[in-house]
């Protein structure tokens, strides 16, 4: 048995839920089952899929790509605080260009 099999997981439809992704489980579920998430690189289309902290996962919103690693599970959908702390955005965020660093 390896230790990421020991490691806590939250369903992942859940978890994204938490971290106020989707305004509804349902939402997110459609968007898993739909196959428009990949969990670590791998298409996930199981909402009950167990995430773990340090799991990257990729997915659409709205009309941008999300890239986000896991930082947390969460214990309930709190406050947006609470939410922006179960995860790091490891995409750029939109707008920004590698020009304007040179200036």
């Amino acid at each position: 048995m390896t230790l990421a099999a020991n490691r806590p997981k939250l369903r992942l439809d859940k978890w994204l839920w938490q971290a106020r992704f989707f305004k509804g489980r349902d939402l997110a579920a459609d968007v898993v089952l739909g196959g428009h998430l990949r969990l670590n690189g791998q298409r996930c289309t199981k909402p009950g899929h167990g995430v773990a902290v340090g799991d990257v996962l990729t997915f659409a919103q709205g009309n941008q790509i999300r890239v986000v690693r896991v930082l947390a599970l969460g214990q309930r959908r709190g406050p947006a605080p609470e939410a922006q702390a179960l995860f790091a955005d490891l995409e750029a965020p939109s707008g920004a260009s590698g020009a304007s660093s040179l200036e």
